[in-house]
């Protein structure tokens, strides 16, 4: 399982903070169109971190199925 872990405004979207995806073959592109699809995150902005190292949305990452994605809000700070 995959598992996905859900911050900040995405996570009010989604109205969860996590959940698991039964899916071990389905590349890093795939898993966020669904997402898009399932909680209409298309006008979001949002970064995506693999095993908390961050990886560009359009990159072919396959995914493996220990892998724990997060969906982190924009970063600000100073």
């Amino acid at each position: 399982m995959i598992e996905i872990k859900y911050f900040g405004a995405v996570a009010e979207k989604t109205r969860c903070t996590f959940e698991k995806v039964p899916s071990s073959d389905i590349s890093l592109q795939d898993l966020l169109q669904n997402l898009e699809e399932k909680y209409q995150l298309d006008s979001m902005a949002f970064s995506v971190a693999v095993n908390q190292k961050i990886i560009p949305k359009q990159a072919p990452y396959q995914l493996q199925t220990s892998d724990i994605v997060a969906l982190l809000p924009p970063f600000a700070g100073g």
